[in-house]
């Protein structure tokens, strides 16, 4: 067995280099999508509250009795908390009311985050008739477009389910370009009381499609 020359890996550096290789290259392509994307965080969407809320706390029992639809949803699976910035479905192409049964909206038809679509008392944000809408983009995808809804005066988020017929639509914007934080004005008229605003974010980068809802009071 003749010795590797100076400068030269051996046998076994050559086939340790070429396992890291191989594993970066599985590793690289996933570690981007896994940052790659956003929630609305005003008015904060239901897995981002509790995110927020909870992120660092979430081993407390205080959450069961002050926050319980966080709690339920974080006992039926603690990646909805985890992954607030990843409620995405790919290549709907525009076709959001056929593709997206009536009470899944709040999941994004996402069997993950189904716990999102439970009716009960989610924490609000207090909302004026005009309020600003502020956008998250960890990578900064930019947007084709947001659709804002609001929920229906009689709809009830504390024990139904959310369902197309139950939105009023409200506004679409313009696209944006790439940018981390993308806020844009909404004005409502006639909305007391409790309610949902939903959104839809169709980014740019390719079609991927999220949607939310943020629960919100009416003042």
């Amino acid at each position: 067995m003749h010795a590797p020359k100076p400068g030269q890996p051996g046998r076994l550096g050559r086939r340790a280099l070429v396992l890291l290789l191989a594993l970066m290259a599985g590793v690289l392509p996933w570690a981007t999508p896994a940052q790659a994307h956003g929630t609305i965080v005003d008015p904060a969407s239901r897995a981002y509250h509790c995110w927020q809320a909870w992120g660092t706390n979430h081993t407390s029992p205080a959450m069961a009795t002050e926050d319980p639809m966080c709690w339920q949803a974080f006992q039926a699976n603690a990646d909805t908390m985890w992954n607030w910035m990843s409620a995405l479905r790919d290549g709907l192409a525009g076709n959001f009311q056929t593709r997206t049964p009536d009470g899944k909206l709040c999941s994004n038809a996402l069997d993950r985050n189904e716990s999102l679509n439970t009716p009960g008392a989610w924490k609000t944000t207090t909302l004026s008739r005009n309020f600003t809408v502020h956008l998250y983009d960890q990578a900064s995808h930019g947007a084709d477009f947001l659709r804002v809804y609001v929920s229906k005066n009689g709809f009830d988020p504390a024990t139904q389910r959310l369902g197309w017929s139950n939105l009023d639509f409200i506004t679409q914007t313009n696209s944006y370009p790439p940018a981390k934080d993308i806020t844009f004005s909404v004005s409502t008229s006639g909305y007391t009381g409790r309610h949902v605003v939903f959104v839809i974010w169709q980014a740019s980068h390719q079609d991927q499609t999220y949607m939310w809802c943020s629960d919100v009071t009416f003042a």
